[in-house]
Order: C-alpha cells, then structure tokens, then sequence
C-alpha cells in the first residue's frame, strides 16, 4: 500500500483542545493503554472530520485496526459534542449581534430502510435539516440538532425554539420565504400572493435590500460544509446531531472569536 504525507487545514490550538479533552476523558477513567495517545488519536479525528478520510485509510496511515480507528473518531466527537452550547447558552452572545441571519440547510446522508421522512423535496435528496445562526459579517454563531430533511425550516426553527428565544431577546433575524408566518422579530422578504401578483417598487425595493443582507448568511452555511465530514453523512442519521455539534465546537476553537 502507497502512502503519501497530508495536512489538515487547522490549527495547533484545535488539535490541544479535542487533545486535552481525550486526555481528561482517559484520566477520569483510569483507561488502561492504548494504541496511539491522546494527540495522534486526536490527529485522527480531525483528519476524518475536517479532510472526510474514511477509516480504511486513518487505519493505514496510523498503523490501527479500522474498528480502532472508528472508535477513536466516535469517542472524539462524543466528547466533542458534550461541551458544545445549547441554544440558551448561545443567546448570551447572539443578543449582542446587531442583528442576526436565521438559514436552512440540508446535509445529505446515504439512503436508509426508512426514506420517506429524510427526503427533502426542496432539494430532491435524502438528508438532515440542520438550522443555522450567523451574525452580520457572516460568521457562524450557532448551529441546531439535526431533524430529518422532510422538515420545513419554519417547522424545524420552531421545534428547536429559535423563533421564541429570538423574539424574546428582541434580537432583528432576517429569513428567506421559507420562514414566512414566523412572525416576532423575524423578517422576511415580501412574496407575491394570488390576490396581489405583482410587487410594487417598494416592495421589491425592500425585497432587493432584505437579499443583499441575507446572502451573508450563506458564508455560515459554507464555513459549516467546509468540514467534508458534512459533504454527505455514510453513518446512521441519528449521529448527525453529535457530528454537527462537534464540528461547531472546533469551529469555534479554530476561530477564537468568542473565546
């Protein structure tokens, strides 16, 4: 077998962090001795979160068994996941924003024994519907557990409570048309309706302005799929949620905005 030396794009400040937690994790444990030491296996999950290195080849390249390899990913990202922040806590910083840009999108996954309630028919594909906070530049605040893609984002922004807890901190969120009906301090964009087919100047004057703010969104979304983990899950949809979550951790250490 060839082999050949890679980088992940990532810091050394997120490697210690997921490093320090594995290393705690084993300590409190008392875990006996393992193959590779909190770094390299810490070395190893970024590698398979951040590049999408299956476990055939982390398994090579780190001289492991593919079962260790997968289970030193899914430790990782376990722990990763238990000190991500829920949306309560979140808010103490998302109050702050001038305001903020409420998104939508789907992360696919492989097809499953059930399909009918992960098929999105907005995007024609099996996936999860993750929500996604991002602040005025663009920058990714926060992101939802994952509910399966038949969900509507109004449906899913109201499940996870984003709608109730925007509005109760009177923070401005500005949504696309899928977020219409939502009312409280969500804004978004008129919409031609039977009655009325077409918009008036200042409508679509308003509509121009409200597209231009909520294009930013967009750079969140991206900075999230920018970790190939994400480009489609091959794992049960049921693991989307802690993925998701221990991807928004590292984000977050990497770029030490909110530290």
């Amino acid at each position: 077998m060839l082999s050949y030396p890679s980088t992940i794009p990532l810091s050394s400040r997120t490697l210690n962090r997921l490093a320090d937690l594995i290393r705690a994790h084993r300590n409190q444990h008392r875990s006996r001795w393992r193959r590779l030491d909190p770094g390299l296996q810490a070395l190893l999950a970024l590698a398979h979160l951040r590049n999408g290195d299956t476990y055939t080849r982390l398994a090579a390249g780190f001289a492991v068994g593919v079962a260790t390899a997968w289970r030193y990913v899914q430790e990782a990202i376990v722990l990763l996941a238990a000190v991500a922040e829920n949306l309560a806590t979140a808010m103490g910083r998302i109050r702050r924003l001038a305001y903020a840009i409420l998104d939508g999108t789907l992360i696919p996954i492989d097809r499953v024994a059930d399909q009918r309630p992960y098929y999105s028919g907005k995007h024609k594909r099996h996936g999860m519907n993750v929500q996604v906070i991002a602040d005025a530049a663009g920058r990714l605040v926060w992101a939802s557990p994952a509910l399966p893609g038949s969900t509507h984002d109004l449906t899913a922004a109201r499940v996870h409570g984003i709608i109730d807890a925007l509005t109760s901190a009177e923070v401005m969120t500005y949504a696309d048309k899928g977020y219409q009906g939502a009312w409280g301090s969500v804004r978004t964009p008129f919409k031609r309706r039977r009655h009325w087919p077409k918009l008036s100047r200042r409508q679509k004057t308003v509509n121009r302005a409200h597209a231009r703010i909520r294009a930013r969104g967009e750079r969140a979304i991206a900075t999230l799929k920018t970790w190939k983990m994400l480009t489609k899950l091959r794992c049960c949809p049921l693991r989307a949620t802690a993925i998701v979550q221990a991807i928004l951790v590292l984000h977050h250490v990497e770029a030490n905005r909110y530290a």
